[in-house]
């Protein structure tokens, strides 16, 4: 599948969800990366108006289960996230976000997937790690 056509399918799978309400968006892939933006408005604000970890987080791991359900060995696979950890190591109030999620471990059961949060200058803002859990669809 071509790029394009593989961020348009993800991009559409995101209706009445989270990441519709938050305005994420797949704006690239790779051979072994997935990478979805979010702006920062005061919609994903703290009440002091820098970007609320729990976006961030949130961001992080639908990045993260995309990229496992992505990456995966198995044809139908249903993953969940069972463990999230990060770090945020920079405020941000406007612009965007982007997290990259790579996998650390691609396991046909357990994934462990690195998800870097950046700004638009490529600073890092949040450093997460998603662990996920690929079991068959009933």
């Amino acid at each position: 599948m071509e790029k394009n056509q593989l961020l348009e399918m993800m991009n559409g799978s995101k209706q009445d969800s989270l990441m519709k309400t938050l305005d994420f968006e797949f704006v690239d892939a790779g051979d072994d990366f997935l990478i979805a933006r979010m702006p920062v408005t005061p919609k994903v604000h703290q009440p002091d108006g820098v970007l609320h970890g729990g976006a961030t987080f949130a961001l992080a791991e639908s990045v993260g289960s995309a990229a496992a359900y992505l990456f995966n060995k198995s044809k139908s696979p249903m993953v969940r996230g069972i463990e999230m950890s990060g770090n945020h190591l920079k405020g941000i109030s406007e612009g965007y976000v982007y997290a990259r999620a790579q996998a650390l471990h691609n396991g046909r059961t357990t994934q462990v997937w690195e998800i870097k949060v950046t700004n638009d200058d490529g600073d890092l803002i949040s450093s997460c790690k998603l662990t996920t859990i690929t079991l068959p669809k009933k």
